[in-house]
């Protein structure tokens, strides 16, 4: 596979090319994005950040990326671990390092390099470094190098010596044509603790770990990049055993697709204030309410059609554990259960508390890649707003709509514990209201010594929705949501037509909704 971005170094005077530059993929998820195409080629590039921020990590996923995905052999010289230690710690990650080397694509070097005599004589000079760094090239015939790190190598010397020896070595690193990953520590009052590789390399970027609500979040950001373009934005990203993904805001317009057919909600009588056709597919929808209000119940009604269509939903639940869920709707007869072991139906659920928002919409964006859903359900997604609603989730948020619609023909429907009275406490969700196509209100209210529960559609991008608002119930005896059609309103005055008739007392009551109201055979159990 090839991996360098077709772009030539040199100019062409013969028509007048632009000089452009060549880069090199790193095959990391989203830092090839914000790069615009990797790092340089045959140039150096620093990577900085404090102890825990990733750097060897992310050094290592490069050179063993550039083996595996672009037949670029690589070498890794450590300042600091001894080989076993670092195979072993990478081990742990899911790299298997010692098959690249036995296949003789990776060389791996531990090299201690002795400051005494220079701290004695104030010389100090790098050439016997090259000389190795030579010899180990030529033993893989590599393509990369990972010098791990920086301030090991030179820790302990005179500035006047560092300037000049660090110099040569960038200079040398670029005479021999080798793309090169350098690390470095994160400085206290300058960006590196010697100040001085930021303005050699070619490209700088910066590693971070912070914490914040007791919860760690490594994130990176591309500081400098010579000759090229690329995103200054900081990023958050994740290192798991599946390796190392972004979740770039990448500031382009987006390709969405859109589409002019309807998916049902699950709720005929829903349906019916949708056109009688539902949700436009590939939309994006949001079911607001207090608890208690049934933002779950009509969520599974949805993705329980969606399964008896033989689509598949990717229901990530951050309330009730999968297990919880499968037995409270099996009250009101969703058979979860039988779509979970038909393949249609997968949960991912994960503690609120256990990452922030950005790492939870990461996480979900891998299960969408790897499941390839038609719907996806987030409930609820206020939870995982562990740090308020603000400008940050919600950018978050509408770039992972965004990622969804681009993605394909995906419906995404979120519940969310908002209301319209929080709106005059916290405006920010007013940005969640107006980035969903459409927006289902629910409510509890109580009339006389009866809690009743009404749903309206405050807007449905698209299509001529219903303006009325209906009390529904939540049965467990009709397998169904029931909108009641017996309640009106009027000058903001219920009136209350017929009481509420159970399916006990009258059978064929024209509310109940035939589409969620099946058997196991896919016949309607209410005409």
């Amino acid at each position: 596979m090839e991996n360098t971005i077709n772009q030539n170094d040199k100019i062409n005077n013969s028509n007048n090319c632009k000089p452009t530059l060549s880069k090199t993929l790193t095959g990391i998820v989203g830092l090839d994005d914000i790069t615009f195409g990797g790092i340089p080629k045959n140039r150096t590039t620093l990577l900085v950040g404090a102890i825990g921020s990733g750097k060897t990590v992310i050094s290592m996923a490069c050179i063993v990326n550039g083996i595996l995905s672009y037949d670029e052999p690589g070498v890794f010289m450590t300042f600091e671990e001894k080989k076993e230690e670092l195979q072993l710690n990478l081990f742990t990650l899911g790299y298997d390092l010692e098959t690249l080397i036995n296949e003789k694509k990776l060389y791996i070097e531990n090299l201690y390099i002795g400051h005494e005599a220079a701290q004695v004589t104030g010389k100090y000079n790098i050439d016997g470094l090259f000389v190795r760094i030579e010899q180990v090239i030529e033993k893989v015939k590599a393509k990369r190098i990972v010098l791990d790190s920086l301030d090991t190598l030179f820790s302990g010397l005179d500035s006047n010596i560092l300037r000049g020896e660090i110099k040569r070595l960038f200079n040398w690193l670029k005479e021999k044509e080798i793309t090169a990953i350098i690390t470095a520590e994160i400085g206290q009052t300058q960006l590196t603790r010697m100040g001085l590789e930021e303005a050699i390399a070619d490209c700088v970027i910066e590693l971070n770990n912070r914490v914040s609500n007791q919860i760690a979040t490594r994130r990176i950001r591309v500081v400098k990049y010579r000759g090229s373009e690329h995103n200054t934005n900081e990023y958050p990203f994740i290192i798991n055993r599946k390796g190392i993904s972004l979740y770039p805001l990448i500031d382009e317009e987006p390709q969405q697709k859109v589409s002019n057919e309807r998916i049902s909600t699950g709720v005929i009588e829903m349906d019916k204030m949708l056109e009688n056709k539902g949700y436009y597919i590939g939309s994006s929808i949001l079911l607001a309410g207090a608890a208690g209000t049934g933002k779950t119940s009509f969520a599974t009604a949805f993705a329980v059609n969606t399964c008896r269509e033989n689509k598949r939903c990717l229901y990530c639940t951050f309330e009730e554990a999968p297990s919880q869920l499968i037995r409270d709707m099996g009250a009101i007869d969703f058979p979860l259960n039988t779509f979970l072991d038909s393949g249609h139906l997968k949960f991912y659920f994960a503690r609120p508390i256990l990452q922030n928002f950005e790492l939870h919409i990461m996480s979900i964006k891998t299960k969408i890649k790897e499941f390839k859903p038609d719907v996806i359900i987030l409930d609820p997604i206020t939870n995982i707003m562990v740090e308020s609603i603000n400008s940050d989730t919600t950018a978050t948020l509408a770039q992972f709509i965004d990622f969804v619609k681009m993605t394909g023909d995906i419906t995404v429907l979120f519940t969310s514990a908002m209301t319209i009275e929080a709106l005059s406490i916290n405006p920010s969700y007013e940005g969640i209201f107006s980035m969903v196509d459409t927006c289902v209100m629910l409510q509890e209210k109580r009339i006389e010594t009866v809690h009743v529960r009404r749903m309206y559609i405050m807007k449905s991008r698209g299509i001529n929705n219903s303006k009325e608002e209906k009390e529904f119930i939540i049965t467990d005896k009709e397998n169904t949501i029931s909108p009641n059609n017996k309640m009106v309103i009027s000058n903001n005055e219920i009136v209350k037509k017929d009481p509420i008739i159970s399916r006990e007392n009258k059978p064929s009551v024209s509310a109940n909704l035939s589409s969620i109201a099946q058997n196991e055979n896919g016949k309607n159990l209410v005409k």
